[in-house]
């Protein structure tokens, strides 16, 4: 016997009040894991810590070169070679051992004819530079101002910048590191202070070092009666580190 238009609704309602009820249980089920995720997940302070150590280089690193030019590829070539060889030269006078110097930039262009708008030929090679530069560490700053005089003496005619440094910068960055982390350690110390609860143990560490080199610039002059005056002034090692604290 076929069944009642008011039986089949009255199943058909069951049925929906069944899945909003099992609906409504699912979401609660999946806001108390939520609640349990949250509650076991661990409490944590983040903070940064910062510190700079200071200290004169010891070490200066200086580019200079030759640029020569010509109306033939060759020719602009010898003359470089001739003026570089003097260069060179010149620095092992000054004291400079043949491994602290080292080719840094060598090239051969040719050089065109000014561009006329009411020309319209293509520009033509009028002649070729050669540039020809040399990277040299020196050791001993006091022999710094005397270098770059030599140079010129000797015909450097193209002088890029003295950057001085620390020879070997991980004591100073060991400094650093250990005041990074005492500054961080004593923001955390306050941060747990001022929000009333108890600082656990450090989680995690991350550092990053920065060196902070400084660079002098100087250009190719007529060389003076005294050697050039070179400052040095400091060198700064710089550490930041993250620490992540547990609250207890």
């Amino acid at each position: 016997m076929p069944m009642s238009r008011i039986a089949l609704k009255t199943r058909m309602k069951t049925a929906a009040m069944a899945g909003v009820v099992a609906l409504m249980a699912a979401a609660s089920f999946s806001t108390t894991q939520a609640a349990e995720a949250m509650m076991m997940s661990p409490r944590t302070i983040t903070v940064s810590g910062d510190a700079e150590v200071t200290s004169k280089p010891d070490q200066a690193r200086l580019s200079a070169g030759v640029v020569t030019q010509a109306e033939t590829a060759a020719g602009a070539l010898t003359a470089n070679s001739t003026a570089m060889n003097r260069v060179f030269a010149a620095l092992r006078m000054a004291g400079i051992p043949e491994n602290r110097m080292q080719t840094s930039n060598f090239s051969v262009q040719p050089q065109y004819a000014p561009y006329r708008q009411e020309n319209p030929e293509p520009q033509r090679i009028i002649g070729y530079q050669v540039s020809n530069n040399v990277t040299v560490t020196v050791d001993d700053l006091t022999k710094v101002g005397p270098t770059l005089d030599a140079l010129v003496r000797s015909g450097a005619n193209q002088l890029g910048g003295i950057q001085f440094t620390i020879a070997d910068p991980k004591p100073l960055a060991e400094r650093a590191r250990t005041l990074a982390v005492a500054d961080g350690a004593a923001k955390a110390r306050t941060l747990a202070m001022a929000a009333g609860v108890t600082l656990g143990p450090v989680m995690s560490i991350q550092e990053q070092t920065n060196v902070r080199p400084i660079p002098v610039f100087a250009m190719a002059r007529a060389v003076a009666a005294e050697a050039t005056p070179i400052a040095e002034g400091e060198e700064r090692v710089g550490v930041n580190v993250t620490m992540v604290y547990a609250i207890q």
